[in-house]
């Protein structure tokens, strides 16, 4: 299958590895003033040394910002999905909007298994699951889950999912 990443605001790892070296050598000279006005005794080298603080922190982060890209996969007939609940290991749940069909769910649950994957998750398997909200009477709202999808946590592969669609929930749609 073919899936389609997008990335925040089009950078690249690479393009936040340049800003790090152009933030490390705006580090190194604000370090350098900082040294310059301890020396001569300035009046202002606290705050060169606040913002040479500053500048380190965010060096720091946009380094690591060049180790893992920040990336999102758009699969082809997918819809627009919410993270409702997610215990940051091997459970989250999504919602989806009322009007789904089978084709849409299936491609939906295969892109939130692809952007909810992280190697720092805790647990086997990562189960994601799809729900609507319905309101059968006023005042009444009914969570209806329509479908999930098993991932492993060890195996990076996009294409190891296990979709389970709940036909008899997505016909009451």
């Amino acid at each position: 299958m073919m899936y389609c990443q997008l990335s925040l605001a089009f950078l690249t790892p690479a393009d936040f590895l340049q800003a790090t070296l152009w933030s490390l050598g705006t580090t190194a000279a604000f370090g350098l003033l900082a040294l310059l006005a301890f020396l001569l005794q300035w009046g202002v080298r606290f705050r060169f040394v606040g913002i040479t603080g500053f500048m380190a922190v965010l060096t720091v982060g946009l380094f690591s910002l060049s180790l893992f890209p920040i990336t999102t996969t758009l699969v082809p007939g997918s819809v627009p999905y919410s993270v409702v609940y997610d215990n940051g290991g091997g459970q989250v749940v999504i919602k989806l909007p009322n009007d789904i069909n089978e084709s849409q769910l299936e491609a939906t649950l295969r892109q939130a298994a692809i952007n909810q994957f992280s190697p720092g998750r805790l647990g086997q398997n990562l189960l994601i699951r799809g729900r609507v909200l319905l309101h059968p009477e006023e005042d009444v709202t009914e969570p209806l889950f329509i479908g999930q999808v098993t991932r492993s946590q060890s195996d990076a592969d996009e294409n190891d999912f296990n979709i389970e669609i709940n036909r008899e929930a997505l016909a009451r749609l």
